[in-house]
């Protein structure tokens, strides 16, 4: 099967073997009925303990599973990086993400996945978040995905196709390629 030449004529019998294509055609059929039913909402939760502590938090992931994660403080802004900082976490993200998209895509192009491993790097100069120099801009300055698969039952043009595909469908890589207005309400009460 190496050498087989993808065509779309091959693609139809790739589909319909393909368990995350038959999912996505349940998923077609319901969404073109309901487009409401399309939108998701994701969410995490900080609820704050031992607040006389300002390097360590926890995480809720999730309203339904309440999955708890600790956060540390980076050492670049006082802290002890004791545990994954935000910064970490934004990284997982993208590259959970990234990753799991190329196994959807991978699939449903019958590429068979030997190893992937995904690298998120991102950059920050700190001194603007800690006003020491208002010029910098408080945000990463870069992010860089070191990307590695090793596949069968491939070619060059597929494995382009896969990663074209990626990018393209990955959310959070479009998420922070293309930037989001963030709103935030706010409820300050002050006690004596």
């Amino acid at each position: 099967m190496p050498n087989q030449k993808f065509s779309t004529k091959n693609t139809k019998s790739i589909k319909d073997t393909s368990i995350v294509h038959q999912r996505h055609l349940v998923l077609n059929e319901k969404y073109l009925k309901d487009t409401a039913s399309a939108w998701i909402t994701d969410s995490a939760e900080v609820v704050g303990k031992n607040l006389h502590d300002p390097f360590r938090t926890s995480v809720s992931i999730n309203d339904n599973m309440k999955v708890p994660f600790k956060i540390g403080v980076h050492k670049a802004v006082g802290g002890d990086h004791d545990f994954p900082n935000p910064g970490d976490l934004l990284c997982a993200s993208l590259a959970s993400c990234f990753e799991s998209t190329i196994r959807l895509i991978s699939n449903k192009l019958r590429i068979e996945l030997i190893e992937t491993k995904i690298k998120v790097i991102a950059q920050i100069d700190v001194r603007g978040t800690l006003l020491f120099d208002t010029s910098v801009p408080v945000e990463f300055q870069t992010m860089h995905i070191d990307l590695l698969i090793v596949a069968k039952n491939t070619n060059e043009k597929l494995l382009n196709t896969l990663i074209n595909g990626a990018k393209r469908s990955c959310i959070i890589y479009q998420t922070i390629k293309k930037g989001i207005p963030i709103t935030l309400n706010t409820d300050v009460k002050i006690k004596n």
